[in-house]
């Protein structure tokens, strides 16, 4: 199968593939990426219409309780660390780029809780960067369909920036990560109970 056929397929598939977190403006975009780290983008859609409309910016952020961020957002995974983490690269933001995320990968990796799949994030959808993000649904169904044969999701970047033009990846992140997300699932994958296109490149003999 070619890597164009793959690429529509599953457009046809997930044609409203999406960012699904909710935000207003890149500084909502970065802390809500932040929070989604190993957490579902529907826990973190939960908690942060309140923690953006008690601290709607950067600056507010910063000048922030950790005992009332953590209380917004205590249902969210990893609640303590990811509390102190919006609070701190809020700071940072506030003292070395007056508030304003900017647009530089290199900077971003810098701030507390931010990798390089948030800072590939904030780039693809709050800049319009081209760029992939690999988080662990788009590495597992890459692996799966043969687009990479790594754990490292870095080496996984790489291969699907060899293999796919630059013009798509974008949009490629969001196809891989629907088709992770609600479909080619870690567990209970759908292809046991639907026919999945890709069952003759699958490398995965899932039983």
């Amino acid at each position: 199968m070619k890597k164009n056929d793959i690429y529509e397929i599953l457009g046809r598939m997930f044609p409203d593939a999406r960012c699904e977190l909710n935000y207003n403006n890149v500084f909502e975009l970065l802390v809500a990426t932040v929070l989604a780290a190993q957490a579902t983008d529907n826990s973190v859609n939960k908690v942060t219409g309140k923690l953006f409309e008690e601290y709607p910016d950067a600056k507010s952020l910063s000048e922030a309780e950790f005992a009332d961020v953590h209380s917004i957002i205590k249902t969210v995974g990893l609640a303590n660390m990811k509390a102190k983490n919006i609070i701190e690269l809020s700071k940072r933001l506030v003292i070395e780029h007056n508030g304003i995320v900017p647009c530089d990968f290199d900077y971003l990796i810098t701030l507390p809780g931010v990798g390089r799949k948030t800072s590939n994030v904030v780039l693809a959808e709050g800049f319009n960067v081209l760029k992939i993000a690999v988080d662990t649904h788009v590495l597992r169904v890459s692996n799966r369909l043969g687009l990479a044969n790594s754990d490292n999701p870095f080496v996984v970047e790489k291969s699907l920036m060899d293999i796919f033009d630059e013009e798509i990846w974008g949009m490629l992140h969001l196809r891989l990560l629907f088709f992770g997300r609600y479909f080619c699932k870690a567990k209970n994958p759908e292809c046991l109970n639907k026919e999945c296109p890709f069952k003759n490149i699958c490398k995965e003999k899932i039983k």
